[in-house]
């Protein structure tokens, strides 16, 4: 697997590089958000959030950005419930606070690429009346006509068309979506808004009181 660890500190970088190294991993090593940028293509990107030239959280975002498939840790000292919620937010898969142990860390590697390579073998496409989303191409299309997504807003939607015509319960859906079930009850509401707004119909996303939403199968 090819890594990318982004730590400013030269002891810790070179510690985890090591590690990593030993467990067979090919590790790029990078201390500014300018370098790690021009690193190259990666499998899992380990993200030091305070860096000298650029917020690690804005860095999160423009990696997830540019690359949906990417496997992305923050490997932070910031240890409080709402940087733990910002970095889910921003795009990371997985928030590991120092002082960790090497164990600890690869463990979290590991169930990280487990759900990367589930979700790669996903089903090609899912239909649900004349509503269409193609799960590899993260492309939606309605009665013929693209919609554009965010990142988000696909996984929010495939999440609820995998169970269409079923309530998904507020819990399960910021699981799936953000990797959370810490707050995110805002966040949930208005990505739906959001995505109603976009599927030119209020009622095909209904909102089941007190548990959930589900997608209207018809």
């Amino acid at each position: 697997m090819r890594v990318l660890l982004v730590e400013d500190d030269l002891r810790v970088a070179s510690a985890l590089a090591a590690a990593l190294r030993r467990r067979g991993n090919s590790v790029i090593t990078a201390t500014t958000a300018s370098e790690a940028v021009g690193a190259g293509p990666v499998d899992l990107l380990l993200l030091d959030l305070n860096l000298p030239d650029r917020d690690g959280l804005a860095l999160c975002r423009e990696f997830r950005r540019h690359n949906e498939d990417i496997a992305i840790i923050a490997v932070t000292a910031r240890g409080d419930e709402r940087d733990r919620v910002a970095g889910l937010r921003a795009g990371a898969d997985d928030y590991v606070v120092k002082p960790f142990s090497m164990a600890e860390l690869q463990a979290r590697i590991e169930a990280v690429m487990r759900r990367a390579a589930r979700a790669s073998r996903m089903e090609a496409a899912l239909e649900v009346g004349d509503l269409r989303l193609d799960l590899n191409a993260r492309r939606v299309w309605l009665g013929g006509r693209e919609v554009v997504l965010t990142r988000k807003e696909f996984a929010l939607l495939m999440a609820l068309a995998r169970q269409a015509g079923t309530v998904v319960p507020r819990e399960r859906l910021l699981m799936d979506v953000w990797q959370t079930t810490w707050g995110g009850g805002h966040t949930l509401d208005v990505h739906v808004a959001a995505l109603r707004g976009k599927l030119d119909d209020a009622g095909r996303v209904e909102t089941v009181r007190g548990v959930g939403y589900r997608l209207r199968p018809a």
